[in-house]
């Protein structure tokens, strides 16, 4: 019998507590009791881990030696140390039976009674339901002591201050150090001069050789935004400025004033800075619109991974260019990125013909979504699975009456009859877990055909106008089904997420990963050399469609760039049908 424990506590103070020591002392205690050995390698513990998510080390080594079929048993205390949630204690009960790994509660054993199922299932709820009062407990506790000025929204001091190591969220204990304050001071006073800029203050920081906020890090736009935003430096610290989901900064009324802390720097300083960085912000170069960019936001470079924007030469030639060729101030890169300019007429008409191509056939959308949702399955497929499992649960009903039936007439003894019925009983529990597998595709499969006939509406309704779509419809529709472009060495992948319900189509490309649109999940569709068939990361074939009258690279221009002339002559360019990433 190979045994293994596992134990669990939510917060290092339940570890200083022992908390975890405690419950492996009771787990071990009753493996002895049972005569039962525990190797030191099958202890596995978190300390200090939420058991509302599923991401826990222990928990991921375990679920590992399951899988590989390692072990008989699992000890634990009780349900909510192994998860918080309900369906995450279901999910991880199915995971262990059907390997042939037993569970057993030490508050509580379970069998597969019903009436213990109920009772574990409302344990479960009742874990769930205690994990929210206590969430909801500590939030409002942490409130009452933000507003009366007793804690510090930040577990980390900002740039320029300092907290007591032994009481690091008390207010009381904040102070400047008087190095890093006279830099912020510096930043401040700098910026608000005529001339400087974000980038001109960044690359300032950098040559001087100050010291970044971070250790091992480096100066970029986005540090010293955050600095100059943050109006801690005025003396005064405030919580609730900035909503995590989704992020935007909340309106001064809604901010919590906490407590002073010694300022830095004036409040008319302050104030000065953020009108400049107001105006700075009407003139960046995402609200330049005097050149129309199809594709805007939406191009990313494949070779570096960063995006790209666009770039307009003197010569009326618009290209997409990659951050990474930027400065390093800009790029947050060491070395430029060699990937080459991407013209933009030839990219957006590939992507406009490729996305026409996908609408006027949407068998390929069809495809997709079953490939996402599951394999595909043909009706006698289905009927010779559901009869295979039937025919193997009948089988072992038999076996275990026939094992009984030995037992009884004496052929068999009491300890081989356990054993025997118990591995049955665990192969019994494995077929019907498949079998709910199998009727839960089986439902699967009717939500498919459901959203493949929704499909088929959108794509009607909307290939109706593509011929005389004007620019501005274009655009409205590469933001609606184009979530990313990503361009490498001659080769566009082109990925869509397409809308699965009417209340998806309605939402904005803000909200383009929403449930009802990510539901399918999304496509990916390549466009480059025409090259033979090949595997995508999912390990499906895609299919090169060759013939394309718009490729990317064109004969009197091809991939080459103004600063990359002579990298290589024109190449071909097709386009394959979706893949799944």
């Amino acid at each position: 019998m190979r045994v293994a424990l596992y134990a669990r506590v939510s917060t290092q103070r339940q570890v200083q507590a022992d908390g975890v020591i405690q419950q492996l002392d009771r787990l071990q205690t009753h493996a002895l009791a049972q005569g039962w050995t525990v190797a030191e390698d099958d202890i596995f513990r978190d300390d200090g881990h939420s058991g509302a998510s599923l991401k826990r080390p222990g928990l991921e080594r375990l679920r590992d030696r399951v899988a590989l079929r390692a072990l008989d048993r699992v000890l634990i205390t009780a349900p909510d140390r192994l998860a918080r949630h309900y369906v995450h204690q279901v999910l991880l009960l199915e995971e262990f039976t059907a390997t042939g790994c037993q569970v057993e509660f030490l508050d509580r054993p379970m069998s597969q009674d019903p009436h213990d199922q109920l009772l574990l299932q409302i344990r479960g709820a009742v874990a769930e339901y205690e994990r929210s009062l206590i969430a909801e407990r500590m939030r409002r506790g942490r409130l009452r002591k933000l507003q009366a000025g007793l804690l510090l929204p930040w577990t980390k001091p900002p740039y320029g201050y300092r907290v007591d190591p032994q009481r690091p969220r008390d207010p009381a204990g904040v102070r400047r150090d008087e190095v890093e304050a006279v830099l912020v001071a510096e930043m401040f006073a700098w910026y608000a001069e005529a001339d400087s800029s974000l980038f001109g203050l960044t690359r300032k920081l950098r040559r001087d050789g100050a010291a970044p906020p971070r250790a091992g890090g480096r100066w970029n736009v986005t540090t010293v935004r955050v600095i100059l935003t943050n109006p801690v430096y005025t003396g005064q610290v405030y919580a609730g400025r900035i909503q995590s989901a989704p992020y935007r900064l909340r309106s001064r009324e809604d901010w919590i004033a906490v407590a002073p802390v010694p300022p830095i720097v004036t409040q008319e300083l302050f104030d000065r800075v953020q009108d400049k960085l107001a105006r700075n912000r009407q003139f960046a170069r995402r609200n330049n619109t005097a050149h129309p960019y199809l594709l805007r936001a939406l191009v990313s470079c494949g070779v570096c991974g960063l995006a790209c924007f666009g770039r307009c030469m003197p010569t009326g030639h618009r290209y997409y260019c990659c951050r990474g060729k930027l400065s390093a101030v800009s790029s947050c890169r060491d070395t430029p990125c060699s990937s080459r300019f991407i013209p933009a007429e030839q990219v957006e008409t590939l992507v406009w013909e490729d996305l026409c191509q996908l609408l006027t056939q949407p068998e390929a959308i069809r495809q997709a979504l079953g490939r996402a949702h599951g394999e595909h399955w043909l009706p006698q497929e289905l009927q010779a699975r559901r009869e295979s499992l039937r025919r193997g649960q009948v089988s072992i009903q038999q076996q275990i009456e026939r094992l009984t039936e030995a037992y009884l007439a004496g052929v068999v003894s009491l300890e081989e009859y356990r054993r025997r019925r118990r591995e049955l009983e665990q192969r019994e529990q494995a077929l019907a877990t498949q079998a709910r597998q199998l009727e839960a595709q089986v439902d699967r499969q009717a939500e498919i055909e459901r959203l493949g006939l929704s499909l088929d509406e959108f794509c009607q309704r909307v290939r109706a106008g593509l011929a005389q779509a004007t620019w501005e419809q274009k655009r409205q529709l590469i933001e609606w089904l184009v979530t990313r472009v990503i361009v490498a060495n001659g080769e566009v992948e082109i990925r869509y997420v397409i809308p699965t319900s009417t209340r998806g189509q309605a939402d904005y490309f803000s909200q383009l990963r929403s449930d009802n649109r990510a539901a399918l999940g999304p496509l990916e569709r390549v466009a480059g050399r025409g090259d033979p068939l090949r595997e995508n990361r999912a390990g499906l074939p895609r299919r090169p469609v060759h013939g394309s009258n718009h490729g990317l690279a064109q004969s009197h221009q091809g991939l080459t760039g103004p600063s990359d002339l002579g990298r290589g002559g024109p190449e071909r360019s097709g386009a394959s049908t979706p893949g799944l990433r």
